[in-house]
């Protein structure tokens, strides 16, 4: 029967709500729960369990692992997808340890062995909910941030990935050094930028970017470093540079592996030297610019093609951080669904959809190639064009369903380079899409001109256009 006890001990924990989840509610861990000082709740099914999540908030969520390890992996999805801000501990036996640990990959975030000990259970209740609180905080200050400055979002993770990825902004933020950031289109490189900007020193001054894949090479310069009246033809005026522009704060130079080499050898001495030259100007202007770069190139093979430099290279990667794919950390995807739910409806002045389970569980099934960025991209498209306020499975496309091949994982194979597994992702994306361009660099989270590029420079041959078929949606629910 569902109750809360009342707090033993008092102490910070008597405000925090937990809910005991265990197909026999004996008692035992609820009331040690109670005696390390929390108001508990007891419940033995998984549906009731997520029913009182989304009526009423709970701190987090004990999990008292005794059956199937499969049917404890449901559990734990329905609630997250339920309560996407619940911390959730999981108990088991030492026998079953192996599959505890594969759980915190489906979204829990620790686990503790029987029999338990109740000094050790305040303490890791305690510790993961010292972490909810910190992220609620993080949350709380960049909105702030948000409405007073430059729209800045706070990256939107509780897997261990990200959580590994938010720790390290948090420890470098604070520094001068430059930083290099990895990963596919798509995954939310820049995000983490502004976040290494909005939680260091330079927070209240700007913060600039620019795609270096977007701009022409002739033109990169005068972007950079700003130009002189009359040093070229159409230059009318002085002009100031990103560099100028982000003077005493943080420029971000997106697709740094597009920048060509002469470039690359003036970006070098402003690093070292604090100071450059306009375009068609004389005298030197100094700025003090923290410089963060991102890529989803391997720049090391570019420099052992000689396509990139070397000293720009080591000069750029004093700290690196490496931003998973969405497909690495799919317990994220219900919270990123609802945050992007809330943040589309709002934007588009649209009113605000939920989610059903099926449709929920096929998004977490899903490859992603396009990564977050095709997640955002879907279901504002759905926002606009679903009827209803319910996204149900058959109306998502026929690849996100399952009910067409979806794209192949390029799954890494030891010896394969970064460049030879970009290859293989855009060569069955085409494949996919039969062929399609425009289609394959929406999944890809790229332009279609960097897609062709990169067409050409793979020798990627592409399959002829074919038209795809219509999805058969389901009848409603």
């Amino acid at each position: 029967m569902l109750h809360y006890n009342e707090s033993v001990d008092g102490g910070t924990a008597e405000n925090k709500r937990i809910l005991v989840l265990a197909a026999r509610v004996d008692g035992s861990a609820a009331n040690l729960i109670a005696r390390a000082g929390y108001q508990v709740a007891a419940l033995p099914d998984r549906g009731k369990a997520v029913e009182l999540l989304r009526r009423r908030h709970h701190d987090a969520v004990v999990l008292d692992l005794d059956s199937d390890p499969d049917v404890a992996r449901v559990a734990i999805r329905s609630l997250r997808a339920a309560a996407p801000a619940t911390a959730i501990l999981v108990l088991t036996d030492g026998d079953w340890a192996h599959e505890a640990v594969k759980l915190l990959q489906e979204g829990a975030d620790d686990y503790l062995l029987r029999p338990l000990d109740v000094f050790e259970l305040r303490t890791r209740l305690g510790r993961i909910l010292e972490g909810y609180e910190l992220d609620s905080r993080l949350t709380l200050l960049q909105d702030e941030l948000a409405k007073k400055r430059f729209g800045v979002k706070k990256p939107v993770g509780r897997s261990p990935a990200m959580r590994q990825v938010l720790s390290r902004v948090m420890r470098v933020a604070p520094m001068r050094a430059t930083v290099l950031i990895y990963g596919e289109s798509g995954v939310g490189k820049e995000l983490i930028a502004r976040s290494v900007h909005f939680n260091s020193p330079r927070r209240d001054q700007a913060f600039i970017a620019l795609n270096c894949a977007a701009i022409p090479g002739n033109l990169i310069e005068s972007e950079l470093f700003g130009h002189e009246r009359g040093s070229f033809t159409g230059a009318h005026t002085r002009a100031r540079g990103k560099f100028e522009l982000a003077d005493r704060g943080t420029l971000f130079l997106d697709e740094i592996s597009e920048m060509n080499l002469s470039t690359q050898a003036k970006l070098l001495r402003i690093l070292e030297e604090r100071e450059f030259m306009r375009v068609g100007g004389d005298q030197s202007v100094r700025v003090d610019v923290r410089v963060i770069a991102a890529t989803n190139s391997d720049l090391e093979a570019m420099v052992a093609r000689s396509e990139f430099r070397r000293d720009l290279y080591y000069r750029l990667k004093v700290v690196t951080i490496q931003v998973p794919l969405l497909r690495e950390r799919q317990s994220d995807i219900p919270v990123l669904v609802e945050t992007f739910l809330d943040e589309l409806s709002r934007v588009n002045a649209v009113p605000r959809k939920s989610i059903t389970p099926e449709a929920l569980e096929a998004f977490q099934t899903y490859a992603w190639p396009g990564n977050v960025r095709e997640l955002k991209n879907l279901l504002e498209s759905m926002l606009v064009t679903v009827p209803g306020d319910l996204i149900r499975l058959h109306d998502l496309p026929a690849s996100v369903q399952g009910s067409s091949v979806d794209v192949e994982r390029a799954e890494p194979v030891p010896g394969m380079t970064l460049a030879e597994m970009e290859r293989e992702l855009i060569r069955r994306t085409l494949d996919h899409t039969g062929g399609n361009r425009t289609h394959s660099a929406a999944l890809l989270g790229i332009g279609v001109r960097t897609l062709q590029r990169k067409i050409h420079g793979y020798g990627i041959e592409i399959p002829p256009t074919r038209r795809r078929p219509r999805s058969r949606k389901e009848p409603p629910v």
